[in-house]
């Protein structure tokens, strides 16, 4: 249902990640692990910009492309955060309220 590469920043005017630089996050990709019911603990937010692991501002200048990375797996997609759905004019591409009605109700099924 969501779009095979989907990406987001925060669209308000300070960047949540680094008050310095555009942060982008790669929610999936279709080269990226699918997460399951693996035990997966140990994770990290690596810059694809920087070849690098992400830390605040710490990072190197300009634009972060940021990417979730498991220990096991490498690259991982991620389900959409609530911070994501807060702002959910930050996705590119843009989502349909149909996409963002699926997000939300299978968040909720998890959830319950």
């Amino acid at each position: 249902m969501l779009p095979p590469r989907l990406l987001w920043r925060d669209p308000r005017p300070i960047p949540r990640f680094n008050r310095q630089e555009p942060v982008t996050l790669t929610v999936r990709d279709p080269d990226f692990h699918e997460p399951a019911d693996d035990d997966c603990t140990r994770f990290w937010y690596s810059c694809r910009s920087h070849d690098r692991v992400y830390r605040h501002e710490a990072c190197g200048e300009g634009p972060h492309l940021l990417v979730l990375h498991c220990e096991d797996h490498g690259p991982e997609n991620m389900w959409p955060q609530p911070l994501m759905m807060l702002f959910p004019e930050g996705f590119a591409p843009p989502l349909s309220d149909a996409q963002l009605d699926w997000v939300k109700a299978e968040e909720d099924a998890d959830q319950a």
